[in-house]
């Protein structure tokens, strides 16, 4: 379990409704490739918490039924948004690299600009993106992984930084594991082809920096 998360919600006197999980926990290292959180685990919970108040109602439908998203105003410092438009002028910029997101799951080809490469605007807003606690523990037991001391309703397993308040499609690649079963590090969701077809309509213009 992660002591500073039950210390916490009890010093906050009352439930948390959502707990940062260990998957998110990768955005604290300074080698992921993606959005690096300055601020400390327990003050990053603690706002999310305060941000959305108890109220699920303010959590958007994800692509599954136990995926949601709290779209919030920036609250990191120095968070910058995540994709750029490709251009002519930085294409040649790009580069590409298979990889896996955490141990046990299938790595796959991602492409990204290297940070400093092409200039990034800052975010105005966050894109929380949650787990229900049942699917976190499903998928855990399925690659075989201990359970998490844990009992909030979600789970903050990613944050994205963006310049707009609602979702920025997933990466084609990501949503064809998620159709992968669980062992694979996917989730055995059917791809919705619509959804697919607009990611790749986003993701063949924008790329991520990292």
């Amino acid at each position: 379990g992660w002591g500073g998360a039950s210390s916490m919600s009890m010093s906050a006197g009352g439930d948390k409704m959502i707990a940062l999980d260990d998957f998110a926990r990768r955005q604290w290292s300074s080698d992921y490739k993606g959005l690096v959180i300055q601020m400390s685990e327990e003050e990053v919970e603690r706002r999310v918490n305060e941000m959305c108040g108890g109220d699920e109602s303010k959590l958007k439908e994800g692509y599954a039924p136990f995926c949601k998203h709290l779209f919030v105003p920036n609250f990191l410092p120095g968070a910058r948004v995540e994709a750029v438009p490709i251009t002519p002028d930085n294409e040649h910029l790009l580069r590409s690299e298979y990889q896996a997101r955490k141990e046990g799951e299938l790595a796959v080809l991602q492409r990204w600009f290297p940070i400093g490469s092409v200039e990034a605007p800052e975010a105005t807003h966050l894109d929380l993106i949650l787990y229900s606690r049942e699917q976190i523990r499903k998928e855990n037991a399925a690659m075989g992984k201990e359970p998490q001391d844990e009992d909030a309703p979600w789970g903050l397993i990613s944050i994205k930084a963006q310049g707009i308040d609602r979702e920025i499609p997933m990466n084609p690649i990501t949503m064809m594991r998620n159709a992968l079963g669980k062992e694979e590090g996917g989730s055995g969701v059917p791809i919705d082809r619509e959804k697919y077809r607009e990611s790749v309509a986003f993701w063949s213009k924008h790329a991520v920096i990292a």
